[in-house]
């Protein structure tokens, strides 16, 4: 018997966000934008707080891009693609604690984003829990 806390999270079918696509693409491009912004701060060694709006704006609209890949049906969070998004947190985690190597983390951060993004459908829908592709 399912509880109501996984019957929110994994639904009997997948939930359907009106205009997903479209979110997707404006979250996905703004979200571009701004870490590349907070990024180039970074490698040109620009004060912490100029750096601080475009850090919050890359924040919300990673958020908003978890969300709406996670609204449908939360197993994303535990497919190749939620798995690449996790790693990439936890190492953006570690960068007030390795300030001095915050450049090559983000570097880091970027090539997972990419290679997360681009890689194909047998590992992005590849579920670590089931050891399938879902």
């Amino acid at each position: 018997m399912k509880t109501a806390l996984s019957q929110i999270l994994f639904p009997e079918s997948p939930r359907s966000l009106p205009h997903a696509r479209a979110w997707n693409i404006a979250f996905r491009t703004a979200h571009i934008g701004v870490a590349g912004i907070l990024f180039g701060g970074h490698v040109f060694d620009v004060d912490p707080r100029r750096l601080m709006i475009w850090l919050y704006l890359t924040i919300f609209t990673g958020a908003a891009l978890i969300f709406i890949e996670a609204y449908p049906n939360a197993r994303w969070c535990y497919q190749g693609r939620g798995a690449f998004v996790w790693t990439k947190l936890l190492l953006l985690c570690l960068i007030p604690w390795l300030w001095s190597y915050r450049v090559a983390i983000l570097i880091a951060v970027i090539i997972i984003a990419s290679v997360g993004s681009h890689m194909p459908g047998r590992f992005r829908y590849y579920s670590l829990v089931h050891r399938k592709v879902l």
